[in-house]
């Protein structure tokens, strides 16, 4: 009986094709709607949580706020890294500098640091080498430099072995760094970024000092919640239990944000796309119902000759369904075309959701079954005699 209503059910689609469309297209919609939207949503959001986890997410980062009566010096660093839990720790200081060859001049973002920062931020360096302890040790004026900086400032990548000048005074390039430790890979400053000496930053800027106002530490293994507390009270034994003079930044919590906002913005996106859903299935139940209303002496002539309820229920409740089925089968269709063409346009490479997939056809199932119930129930409650009196 199933394959037999399925069978009428095609058959009465196709005998009003446009009608049909024009009913699937809220379906449609609704589909294309949420696929398409939490599957870009997923995919940037992916990219970027891949980007923080490129940059290490077992590390933590101080700010020192205040202390000034007892300011942290350079020498004391590895001091408070005695716990087997910490790996490395290295001091940055930032000051923004013009960067300049006989070829061009840019604005730069310029970190003093040591020779441990290259491990704890994961950078990698394409050609030449990182900062090493003698460079701190001895003031060295030596620069590793971002490759965006080296081309746009320098002409070409491949620099190591040449000068370059920071606010007016002359650096040795002493690296490249691999073009994927920069996050983001537009034409502004943020891709221009250079390092050199902690030491050599306090000479090359009057706002820097032996006092260090910040630091990031490296954490064997992944437990930052319990590195963060042993730190926490390195620092208050340092600081006289002052917790005003600092303040501790865990990285892990940018991605748990990221998931946070992720997690929101796909409930959000899905409800809007739902809404799509719901209405497309008013249409379907709306149509079903004039077509309830214009089979009725079919529907007389049918009960007359032994029909069921129950078979001239499922007759209409399985044309509903179906008719959210194939919105449902085009909507997944163009929502991958759809992907495909934002890919080679925006020369990115984002995937349908499987799981969003997944659950569009089960909405539109719900939907058919939902919004076809009315219509199906009340052509089966149709009195035959009644049925094959109507005009």
């Amino acid at each position: 009986m199933i394959i037999q209503s399925m069978k009428m059910a095609i058959k009465a689609i196709a005998s009003n094709k446009l009608r049909s469309f024009l009913t699937m297209l809220g379906i449609i919609i609704g589909v294309v709607s949420l696929v398409v939207l939490v599957s870009l949503v997923n995919g940037a959001t992916g990219s970027i949580n891949d980007s923080i986890d490129s940059l290490g997410s077992n590390s933590l980062t101080v700010n020192i706020t205040s202390g000034q009566d007892k300011p942290l010096k350079l020498s004391e660093l590895d001091s408070l890294i005695e716990n087997e839990i910490f790996d490395e720790i290295a001091p940055t200081s930032k000051t923004s500098v013009t960067a300049s060859t006989s070829y061009a001049e840019e604005n730069v973002s310029v970190t003093g640091t040591t020779t441990a920062y290259m491990n704890i931020e994961k950078l990698e360096v394409a050609s030449g080498r990182f900062i090493m302890n003698p460079d701190v040790d001895n003031h060295s004026d030596v620069v590793v430099i971002s490759e965006d900086l080296a081309v746009d400032v320098c002409g070409r990548s491949n620099v190591v072995g040449e000068t370059m000048k920071l606010d007016g005074k002359n650096y040795l390039i002493i690296g490249v760094l691999e073009s994927s430790n920069s996050l983001t890979s537009n034409s502004d400053n943020s891709d221009y970024q250079a390092y050199i000496p902690y030491t050599s930053l306090i000479r090359l800027s009057d706002g820097i000092s032996l006092d260090i106002s910040s630091f990031e530490v490296s954490v064997n293994g992944d437990d930052l919640d319990k590195a963060e507390t042993i730190l926490e009270n390195v620092l208050l034994n340092r600081f006289d239990n002052d917790e005003d003079a600092y303040s501790i930044f865990n990285r892990s919590q940018i991605a748990e944000a990221m998931s946070s906002v992720n997690n929101t913005l796909s409930l959000l996106l899905g409800g809007i796309a739902g809404i799509s859903l719901l209405v497309g299935g008013i249409g379907i139940m709306n149509i079903m119902l004039v077509s309830a209303t214009e089979r009725t002496r079919e529907i007389g002539i049918r009960k007359a000759i032994g029909a069921t309820r129950g078979s001239v229920l499922m007759q209409f409740l399985i044309e509903a369904l179906m008719l959210s089925l194939f919105g449902c089968g085009i909507g997944i269709g163009i929502s991958e075309l759809v992907i495909v063409i934002v890919n080679i346009v925006g020369n990115v490479s984002y995937t349908m959701s499987i799981s969003i997939v997944g659950i569009s056809v089960g909405f539109s199932v719900f939907v058919g079954l939902v919004f076809g119930l009315y219509p199906a129930n009340k052509a089966a409650t149709m009195k035959p005699i009644e049925a094959l009196r109507f005009n």
